[in-house]
Parts: C-alpha cells; sequence; structure tokens
C-alpha cells in the first residue's frame, strides 16, 4: 500500500457527480450518473467491470480525452471543464501515460521511435537515450529498430510501457493492459508494469475485467449502474 493518505495531500484526480449520455437512435443512453472518485498520489486504483460497463468510457474522461455531460472533473488541480481539448493534451503533456489494450503504436514506427513520440511533446536534451534506457529496463534493449509487426504482442507491450514511463509521468492509466495477451504473457507484462510505477512513485488508474489483477493494486472499485462502489472482503485489493 502507498504512504500517500488521503487527507494528507490533495487528489490528483477528482471527479464530482460524474455523468455521460450518448445518443443512440431516438432515445438516450446514460453510461455513467452522478460518479464520484478521487485518486491520490501514489496509489494504484483499480476499477473493475464487466464488460459493457463503462469502464474505457470512465478512463477516457478522467483522463480529459473526451469530455462528460455533466459534473466536474479535475486532473492535478486544475478543473477540466474550462478548457478545450488542446489545453486538456497541454495538461497531460509530460505528466500522463497510458497503456492501451491494443498497444496503439504507430506501425511505421521502430520501438525506439514509438517511445521517442511523447518526448517530442516535451522535449528531452537527452530523449533519444532516455528512450533507449526504458526499453532497456523492459528488456527491449536489443530489439529497438523493429517495428510493431516484427514483435509479439507481448513485446509491444513492453513499447507501450516504456512509451508511458519514459515522461517521467505522474499519472499513468491503464486500460485493460493484458486483453489482448496470453495469461502467462499478460502475468510477465504486469509484473513489468507494477515493478516500474513502484521504482518510479507514479500513480496507477487501472481498468479491468481480472479480478486477481485488480488485487494487486491498493484500492479496488467496481462501476455498477453508472457508479462506483467500494469492494469489500476477498475481492478488495490485497
Amino acid at each position: 500500500m502507498s504512504d500517500s493518505l488521503p487527507g494528507s495531500c490533495r487528489p490528483i484526480l477528482r471527479a464530482a457527480h460524474l455523468t455521460k449520455r450518448v445518443e443512440s437512435g431516438e432515445r438516450s443512453l446514460t453510461i455513467l450518473s452522478d460518479l464520484a472518485l478521487e485518486v491520490f498520489p501514489g496509489e494504484s486504483l483499480a476499477i473493475l467491470g464487466q464488460s459493457g460497463a463503462g469502464k474505457s468510457t470512465l478512463l477516457g474522461l478522467l483522463a480529459g480525452l473526451d469530455a462528460p455531460s455533466g459534473g466536474e472533473l479535475e486532473l492535478f488541480g486544475e478543473p477540466l471543464g474550462h478548457l478545450d481539448e488542446d489545453g486538456r493534451a497541454g495538461l497531460r503533456a509530460g505528466r500522463v501515460g497510458f497503456v492501451f489494450q491494443n498497444f496503439q503504436l504507430l506501425p511505421t514506427l521502430t520501438a525506439l521511435e514509438n517511445v521517442l513520440l511523447p518526448l517530442e511533446l516535451v522535449p528531452h536534451g537527452d530523449a533519444e537515450s532516455r528512450a533507449r534506457e526504458w526499453l532497456a529496463r523492459v528488456g527491449l534493449g536489443e530489439r529497438l529498430g523493429h517495428l510493431p509487426k516484427q514483435l509479439s504482442g507481448g513485446e509491444q507491450q513492453r513499447v507501450a510501457l516504456a512509451r508511458a514511463f519514459v515522461i517521467g509521468a505522474e499519472l499513468v492509466f491503464a486500460d485493460e493492459p493484458t486483453g489482448n495477451l496470453d495469461p502467462a504473457t499478460g502475468e510477465r507484462i504486469i509484473d513489468t508494469l507494477f515493478a516500474l510505477n513502484r521504482e518510479a512513485g507514479t500513480t496507477l488508474v487501472l481498468v479491468t475485467h481480472d479480478h486477481a489483477l485488480a488485487r494487486r493494486c491498493d484500492r479496488c472499485l467496481e462501476l455498477v449502474g453508472g457508479r462506483l462502489e467500494p469492494i469489500v472482503g476477498e475481492e478488495a485489493g490485497a
């Protein structure tokens, strides 16, 4: 469990009365309803939920990739409601990393070039050596020049992990990071993710349907009926 305790610092991420509705034909579908959440620096949070519960939608809202239908969102203490898309991107730059289920690597770029991409938004004088170092840390020091199609699924996800952490991210969002991997490969990826997160002291928000994975986080919540509910007992985080 992280040493950061609610009440000892202000949340790095906060949502209040968060609502998301989408139009489907002549109907309005409510995905999230009056949702509240606080995430504190240094903690790891798992958000569980069945397929279709709205986990990825929630992650996109929390990261400022999408705008809610109602409610309040703050990232790093900054209200997102008054920021446009460029403003939200500027707030994330150099501070937020992402790990996606389908890796989201650019197919025409090498592993090294994919990891260099976020460093172009926040220039570093030692960008290439930094990217090489992080690829070596995830075990891909000999695969720098390979394109995604030349890498296995596990290797592609390790490139994605290096890309997420290379910027010195304060907050990493992970969306079903093992969803496209076999169980053995997925376990190795998760071991790497938590090791990197622990070493860097990064805040982690992870959405998953996997209870075993969720239990590795400091705290677990479940998305049910558009709201987050605490998980108690054996299903809670270890």
